[in-house]
């Protein structure tokens, strides 16, 4: 079950998972806690499983219909079991976007296209760094 874990970005177990979002770097890391405590239009909703939580999932509308997911995490003990997805699915119940988007790296993007998301190269964001745009159409979906 995802429940709001906002007011909770000071517990270290929130911060190892955001971690594993972020670009390995303490200083990305502290970014995105600071963007999360002043910017009251990101969400950050924690994955809750006996009474811990093993994942996370951070994002922001981008429009009145679109969400775009800015961080997904999964306690790497926990990864592999249908996490992830299971925060995504949840994600589209609870907020119910027409458009889902995420913009991730190649390690990623395998995750993304295997929910059934379109994936999309951005090209090199600086020289060995590809990044693609995963994009779920809601309406797509349903139709399947």
């Amino acid at each position: 079950m995802l429940i709001d874990i906002k007011a909770r970005l000071d517990e270290e177990a929130i911060q190892d998972l955001l971690g594993w979002a972020v670009f390995p770097d303490p200083d990305h890391l502290a970014k995105a806690v600071q963007r999360y405590k002043d910017d009251a239009d990101l969400k950050l909703l924690g994955y809750e499983s006996e009474e811990e939580i093993i994942g996370l999932i951070g994002y922001h509308y981008a429009s009145a219909d679109t969400i775009e997911i800015d961080h997904i995490s999964v306690d790497p003990a926990e990864r592999y079991k249908g996490y992830g997805r299971g925060m995504i699915l949840e994600l589209l119940e609870l907020e119910k976007p027409t458009v889902l988007q995420a913009e991730t790296d190649e390690e990623a993007a395998d995750f993304y296209r295997s929910s059934r998301f379109t994936v999309e190269s951005l090209g090199e964001s600086y020289p060995g760094v590809e990044r693609f745009k995963c994009t779920y159409f809601v309406d797509d979906a349903e139709d399947e």
